[in-house]
């Protein structure tokens, strides 16, 4: 399909190393405002076994976010296989447009396991050594909240609690977690106890040079620290070892000011079900801010945009790399082999 559109934004991804320390969620989530506490559908521990609070109308945010930049440090006339993922209607967003320019013809196609939209071309670097990318997203976004939430299906029960590489689950990782905590029968109480003992296990830190960012649930309750990858696999590695569905999901966060700005780095976040639903949480934002960590049970912002779900993606066409650990930035491979530098330019602007 011959590719005459203009525009921006597009957004691509890790491979099986993970994405580089440089790369990784460099900005964080915006403070979301939270309604008043009479107002929430926050869930509590205590109140859980009580089921989803009343709903309130979900706050909602409607923006243009572009995906740009460039593979790059190539050499003048390589040839590059790119792959980019291809944000797409879910519960909580809309894309109501969307334009793209990359360089010649492109396809898209479903990631056969989670149903991601993937974006595919072959390209020869410029005289630069850069191979450039853009596409435009005009798309509404709501806030998720827990008595509002999406309803599982079968095949989404038997993909979401199987193993990933680096989120298996038959390395007891409950037991390290949880430590003495008897999980409630109830599922809404039981995903709160999880949660809050992932919390207090992890700190949110990212210290030069260091081994977080991966999403390796192991590395992560070993050492204790790292940033949302690390929170939300661990999360899902206990949900899942307690035969509770829990997804991964990666996109990028949107600032709460509204105008225009950059977009730093991605952003991720989980959710796991109960009552037949998928429960959001943002254990990772809720670390940052204690203030906010009713909120985060059960609840998400309107300020962030999702592009993809689940791990070691096998992408289409099939890449020569083996397994992506997660798909947010552009994968690329060079003669069949991973080639992961590239320029970013991600940016969002307000709807009026």
């Amino acid at each position: 399909m011959k590719h005459l559109i203009t525009l921006l934004v597009i957004f691509f991804s890790l491979s099986t190393a993970g994405c580089l320390p440089d790369q990784n969620d460099s900005q964080p989530e915006p403070t979301p405002t939270v309604p008043d506490s009479s107002d929430t559908s926050n869930a509590t521990a205590d109140s859980a076994s009580d089921g989803p609070a009343p709903n309130r109308e979900a706050a909602t945010r409607e923006f243009k976010f572009t995906y740009a930049g460039a593979i790059a440090e190539l050499n003048a006339g390589d040839e590059v296989s790119v792959w980019l993922p291809v944000a797409g209607d879910t519960h909580e967003q809309q894309i109501l447009d969307r334009e793209i320019d990359v360089p010649g013809e492109f396809t898209i196609e479903e990631e056969k396991v989670y149903g991601n939209q993937i974006l595919h071309f072959t390209a020869k670097a410029n005289e630069q050594g850069e191979v450039p990318f853009q596409i435009v997203y005009h798309l509404t976004r709501s806030e998720a909240i827990q008595a509002q939430g999406e309803k599982i299906t079968e095949e989404q029960a038997t993909a979401f609690t199987l193993p990933s590489k680096l989120v298996p689950v038959d390395q007891n990782l409950s037991e390290q977690v949880l430590g003495d905590t008897t999980l409630a029968e109830n599922r809404l109480t039981a995903g709160r106890q999880i949660y809050d003992a992932v919390n207090n296990r992890m700190k949110y830190d990212k210290p030069e040079g260091g081994d977080w960012g991966r999403g390796d649930s192991v590395w992560a309750c070993g050492n204790g620290f790292g940033n949302c990858t690390d929170f939300h696999s661990l999360f899902i590695s206990v949900c899942r070892e307690q035969k509770i569905p829990a997804r991964f999901e990666i996109g990028f966060p949107i600032a709460s000011e509204r105008g225009q700005g950059e977009v730093g780095g991605y952003h991720c976040w989980a959710k796991f079900v109960a009552n037949e639903t998928w429960i959001p949480v943002d254990i990772s934002e809720a670390d940052k801010d204690p203030s906010l960590n009713d909120y985060y049970y059960g609840n998400l912002t309107e300020n962030r945009v999702t592009f993809s779900v689940g791990r070691d993606l096998t992408l289409t066409p099939e890449q020569q790399g083996g397994p992506v650990n997660f798909l947010v930035y552009p994968y690329a491979e060079v003669a069949g082999k991973p080639h992961m530098t590239f320029r970013k330019g991600f940016r969002y602007e307000d709807i009026q």
